[in-house]
């Protein structure tokens, strides 16, 4: 989708991101909005397994296990990728353009917009899965990933001043054959269909505030969000959709509504 994007010359102002998307983010606020950086950026995902993300340590799990510990697998995978890719943004104000990290305090709920300081640990936290990966002290605070509570957080981009919002959704894991088989894979499962339960509504209901243009997220997606053996064909599915909305005669209006489409599953489509 940012390949899609740059391609025609459109460069945010603005960069905000929550969960998984934070570290997207953060990589386009950190690099030139052209291609060759979209490119490179693909490239991070193509070469990720999933050794790579849910880095198993017997240890951290015998904890679990053991009810001493309240995460199942180590952050230090992720930790490594936000080092190796983001070696010039130590802070979230040193990015190029204005960047706005969405985290969720573990004991109230609340969302927290994080625009400076450190920006490893603002990372680690925005993504840190409930129950998945340990919380992420920032401060005196603990806080888990983002999308907990805003998964899209098209508020937090209104709030900083945007009138135009691009919206770059992943899409839902709702074409499954089969129900996940192993409790990550069920639990991260369940996580994002209600991320993606709320991020419909969000549309719905802000699409009016400011100029909306949600990208259709590549469709029917059965691969499910720990799976990255498929990255390269969703890569390719996802520049495809972006091109094709883009190019649309309304963008502001046709984009959303196929996107939306795409969001929800058969059964609750009207």
């Amino acid at each position: 989708m940012l390949e899609a994007l740059y391609e025609r010359g459109i460069q945010p102002d603005i960069v905000v991101g929550s969960s998984a998307g934070a570290l997207n983010a953060a990589f386009a606020a950190a690099n030139p909005p052209v291609v060759g950086a979209a490119r490179r950026l693909q490239q991070v995902w193509r070469s990720t397994t999933r050794q790579d993300v849910f880095r198993f340590s017997p240890r951290v799990l015998l904890r679990a296990l053991l009810g001493r510990s309240n995460h199942l697998f180590s952050n230090q995978g992720v930790r490594r990728m936000i080092e190796q890719e983001l070696t010039g943004v130590t802070t979230l104000e040193a990015a190029r353009v204005k960047l706005g990290i969405v985290v969720t305090d573990l004991l109230d709920g609340d969302e927290k917009l994080l625009e400076s300081g450190p920006a490893a640990p603002a990372l680690l936290a925005s993504s840190a899965i409930p129950g998945v990966f340990s919380p992420v002290k920032i401060g005196n605070r603990a806080y888990v990933d983002g999308g907990v509570a805003d998964n899209t957080p098209i508020t937090q981009a209104l709030a900083l001043g945007a009138d135009t919002i691009y919206v770059l959704p992943t899409g839902v894991s709702a074409h499954l054959q089969r129900p996940p088989r192993r409790a990550l894979e069920m639990s991260v499962h369940a996580f994002n269909l209600l991320l993606h339960a709320r991020l419909r509504q969000e549309i719905r209901s802000l699409r009016d505030r400011a100029k909306l243009i949600v990208l259709p997220p590549p469709w029917p997606l059965d691969v499910l969000p720990t799976d990255f053996s498929r990255a390269d064909e969703l890569i390719g599915s996802g520049l495809h959709s972006a091109r094709e909305a883009l190019a649309d005669s309304e963008p502001a209006g046709a984009p959303t509504d196929r996107a939306i489409a795409r969001l929800e599953s058969p059964t609750t489509r009207t």
